[in-house]
Order: C-alpha cells, then sequence, then structure tokens
C-alpha cells in the first residue's frame, strides 16, 4: 500500500513535533530553581513546649546558607517555625502577627483566620510555605489549603507535631522518645532533630529552639551559642 506524499508530510511533521508532557518538562527545568524546605518539630510534655528547626536553606543540590533562623519568637508568648519559601513565609508571618494583634490571646482564632486568608486571598493562596504555630497551651499546623491541624496527645499527656521535608523522621523519632521516663521535651526534640538531620539531605545540625514553660517566658537557644559558652 502506498502512503499519499501528503499524508506522509503530515506523519512526519507530527513525529518532529515535541510532546506536550515534553514541553512541560523543559519548561520546568528551565524554571525558578527548586527550593526545598527546613524540619520543624514541636514538643510538649509536662508543661514544657518546644520548637526546634534547623538551618539548612538548599537550592537544588546546593547548600546556599547552612545557619538561617526559621523558629521566631512573636508577641504573647506565640512561637512559630516555618518550611518552604522564607520570603513567603515572613508574609504569612505577618499576617499572622496582625491577626494576633486582631485577637490576643487567641491563637486559635487567630490560626483559623489566616487559613481562611490563606485559601480565598488571590495574592496569599500563591504562597508556598507551612507554618507551626504554638503557644504554652496549644499547637497547630497551617498550610495554604486551609487546614488548621492540631496534634494529638498520647495517654502520657503529650503531643508532638513535626513539618518540612524531614519532619516525618523528626515526628517518628519524637513519638518514640515521648512516653519514656525521665527525658523532658528539650531532650525528646534535641534528639529527633539530630534523627532528622541524619537522615534527610535538606536538614543539617544547625538547630534553633525556643522554648515555653507555663510559668515562666520562655528562653531562645542555639547549637552556636551552646559553642560559644562553652569556649569561655
Amino acid at each position: 500500500i502506498t502512503t499519499p506524499p501528503m499524508m506522509l508530510r503530515r506523519i512526519v511533521t507530527a513525529a518532529a513535533r515535541p510532546s506536550s508532557m515534553a514541553g512541560m518538562a523543559t519548561r520546568a527545568f528551565g524554571g525558578a530553581p527548586d527550593w526545598h524546605g527546613t524540619t520543624i518539630l514541636c514538643v510538649r510534655k509536662e508543661g514544657k513546649t518546644v520548637l526546634i528547626g534547623d538551618g539548612q536553606v538548599s537550592q537544588g543540590s546546593i547548600v546556599v546558607k547552612p545557619n538561617a533562623k526559621k523558629v521566631r519568637r512573636l508577641e504573647g508568648g506565640v512561637l512559630a517555625g516555618f518550611a518552604g519559601s522564607t520570603a513567603d513565609a515572613f508574609t504569612l508571618l505577618e499576617r499572622l502577627e496582625e491577626r494576633l494583634e486582631e485577637h490576643p490571646g487567641q491563637l486559635t482564632r487567630a490560626c483559623v483566620d489566616l487559613a481562611k486568608a490563606w485559601r480565598t486571598d488571590k495574592y496569599l493562596r500563591r504562597l508556598e510555605a507551612v507554618l507551626l504555630v504554638c503557644d504554652s497551651k496549644v499547637a497547630f499546623e497551617i498550610t495554604g489549603n486551609g487546614d488548621v491541624l492540631e496534634p494529638r496527645e498520647t495517654e502520657g499527656g503529650v503531643s508532638v507535631m513535626g513539618v518540612g521535608s524531614g519532619g516525618a523522621y523528626a515526628l517518628s523519632a519524637a513519638r518514640a522518645l515521648a512516653d519514656m521516663p525521665g527525658v523532658d521535651a528539650e531532650t525528646i526534640a534535641r534528639k529527633s532533630m539530630e534523627v532528622a538531620a541524619d537522615m534527610c539531605v535538606y536538614t543539617n545540625h544547625n538547630f534553633v529552639i525556643e522554648t515555653l514553660d507555663e510559668n515562666d517566658d520562655g528562653k531562645e537557644d542555639t547549637e552556636e551559642g551552646e559553642k560559644e559558652k562553652e569556649a569561655k
């Protein structure tokens, strides 16, 4: 059977044209760099709340910065950590602070209002980050899908929550250590983050720790600060 010349030309043209999937792949590789997040972990045990995060910022396979501060203390005894785009996270933290000023002492309401705005606002919905927010009583994970997630407490009254690229590793380790007697919240947080840093290539050992206690205003601690104290 002889193929007509016109039909033959159409077949050759179709074979030479790149597929839509190939075009999408080309655009993906030629677009913005792929920024990987961090690991943030929150542990609450025996009246003490600890929020810990690592300091690594990665761009593809390159470590851009090893000591970024992704755990911060806000007004009103609120701690916040973020994973994802740094600029997007700071924008969300500013919005959260505005909600906390509108509803002082009501972290739950402030987080729900932020999640609503994040989900419905045309500008905010483009932001790519995840927030982990806590005070001395509650902790929430806030996402761009409108989710406000609260961790489940164990029988011993311990609650843990992790987000970011190594969040699952840190969360698993924290749950394993949660009910062990004689292990406080800060020890659980440090050991769990060490596990995550050993397993996740986008997490390092430069930890920033913020703590809250039911009886005081909390404190800030870093691995670098401890090394300076030991040197003195």
